[in-house]
C-alpha cells in the first residue's frame, strides 16, 4: 500500500529539527553550532567541542576548566564494569564489549533513571568520560595486560592513548588524535545518531539511547567502514599493487569502502583534513606506505567511479600509525561520537515527540482466512 513521499532508506527525508550540526553537501562544509569544523579542528580542544555541542556556545576559560574537572571526576569505571570487561571472551568484537559495558554502566549510574536535565547532564558527562576508558580497558584485558586508570591531569585524547598504550603520548599523536576526535564528534542525523534519538524519543534513558547508537555504529556500512579500509590495504600489500587491485575489485563488482556519501556531493571535508594527518603521522614514523597506497586508491576510484573519499578512507591509517589496533577503530569512532550522540539525546528530551515513521506495505491486503483443519 503506497505511502505518500516514500523514499528508500529515508534518503533526503527531513525527520527532525536540530541546532547541533549542519552539513552543506554541495559546498562540502560541516558545521557545529555555526562553526566550520575545519576551524574547530585546527584551534580547539575536544572538550571545548563537547561543551559546544551540548551547550550551544564555546566555553570561556573558566567554564572549560570546570567542565574538564567534571569529566576528570567522572572518568573512573565502576568495578562491576571492569569485572564485566574481564569476563568477556578474548575474541569478542570490541564493539560488542563496548555496547555491553555501556549498558551495564547505566545500571550502576547513581542518577539511575532520573530524567531531569541536571541528572541527564551528569550522565552525559559520565558517558563521554568513561567510553574511552572502556575501549582502552578491554583492549588491554584481551591482550593479557592490566587496565590503566585515567590520569585526571590529561585531556580525553591524551588519556585514551595513555590508557591504551601505558605511556603518555608524544605531542604530535595527542594533537592528531584531538583533531580526529573533533572531526568525528557529530554528523547530523547519521544512522547511529538517528537510532539514539529514536530510543530517546520513547523517553527511555540516555544509556539505552547510547547503547542503541553503538549497535548501529558497529555495522560496516556505518562506523565499521574504517576497519574495512585497513583490511583492504592489507590485502593490497604494496603501493604498486594498489591500482591493479582496485581495477580487479571493480571488475568483479566488489564494494570499496571509504568512498561516497549520502549527503556530500563533493569531497568530505573531514577526509581533506585526515589526509593531511595521515601524511603527518606517516612522516613522523618514517613510513608513508599507507598514505601513498590510499592516494593511489583515491585516484583510481575518482577516475573510474567519480566518487569522492569520505571520512573513513584516511582515518584508519592515522590510527594505525599511532599503534591503535584495526578492530578498535570503530570503538574509537564511538569515543568521539558519544559527544554528538549525547548532544542529540539531550536535545530530543528538550522538545520530545515520539519518532514513529510509516512503512510502505508491499504485501497482500485481502486474503481469505483458511481454518487450520483445511490448510
Amino acid at each position: 500500500m503506497a505511502v505518500d513521499g516514500f523514499k528508500a532508506g529515508l534518503e533526503d527525508v527531513v525527520a527532525n529539527t536540530s541546532e547541533i550540526c549542519y552539513i552543506d553537501g554541495h559546498e562540502g562544509r560541516l558545521v557545529y553550532r555555526g562553526y566550520n569544523v575545519a576551524d574547530l579542528a585546527e584551534t580547539t580542544r575536544f572538550e571545548e567541542v563537547v561543551y559546544l555541542l551540548w551547550k550551544g556556545d564555546l566555553p570561556n576559560s573558566g567554564q572549560l576548566d570546570k567542565f574538564k574537572q567534571e569529566i576528570a571526576e567522572a572518568s573512573q569505571l565502576n568495578p562491576s564494569v571492569k569485572a564485566l570487561l574481564s569476563s568477556l571472551p578474548g575474541d569478542a568484537h570490541p564493539m560488542d564489549a563496548l555496547r555491553t559495558a555501556v549498558s551495564l554502566a547505566g545500571v550502576y549510574d547513581p542518577d539511575g533513571n532520573a530524567m531531569n536535565p541536571e541528572a541527564n547532564h551528569r550522565k552525559a558527562v559520565r558517558l563521554v568520560a568513561q567510553v574511552p576508558a572502556m575501549v582502552a580497558a578491554f583492549d588491554r584485558i584481551r591482550h593479557g595486560k592490566t587496565p590503566i586508570d585515567p590520569d585526571p591531569s590529561l585531556s580525553i585524547p591524551e588519556n585514551f592513548l595513555y590508557m591504551l598504550h601505558g605511556e603518555k603520548p608524544k605531542d604530535l599523536h595527542a594533537q592528531v588524535f584531538n583533531t580526529a576526535l573533533i572531526l568525528h564528534a557529530d554528523h547530523e542525523l547519521n544512522a547511529s545518531t538517528f537510532s539514539a534519538r529514536v530510543t530517546a524519543g520513547t523517553l527511555s534513558d540516555i544509556y539505552s539511547a547510547i547503547t542503541s547508537a553503538i549497535g548501529t555504529l558497529k555495522g560496516p556500512l556505518h562506523g565499521g567502514a574504517n576497519e574495512q579500509v585497513m583490511y583492504m590495504l592489507e590485502k593490497i600489500g604494496t603501493v604498486e599493487n594498489a591500482k591493479p587491485w582496485i581495477e580487479h575489485a571493480l571488475a568483479h563488482k566488489e564494494k570499496i569502502m571509504g568512498f561516497g556519501h549520502r549527503v556530500y556531493r563533493t569531497e568530505d571535508p573531514r577526509a581533506v583534513i585526515l589526509r593531511r594527518l595521515s601524511k603527518d603521522v606517516g612522516e613522523d614514523a618514517r613510513d608513508l606506505r599507507w598514505y601513498h597506497m590510499l592516494n593511489e586508491v583515491r585516484e583510481a576510484i575518482m577516475s573510474s567511479k567519480k566518487l569522492y573519499p569520505n571520512v573513513d578512507l584516511y582515518s584508519g591509517s592515522v590510527y594505525a600509525q599511532m599503534g591503535i589496533p584495526t578492530d578498535i577503530f570503530t570503538p574509537v569512532f564511538a569515543v568521539s561520537r558519544v559527544a554528538g550522540w549525547t548532544a542529540h539525546v539531550l536535545e530530543q528530551y528538550q522538545n520530545n515527540r515520539l519518532i514513529r515513521p510509516r512503512a510502505e506495505y508491499t504485501g497482500a491486503t485481502h486474503r481469505d482466512f483458511v481454518p487450520l483443519a483445511r490448510r
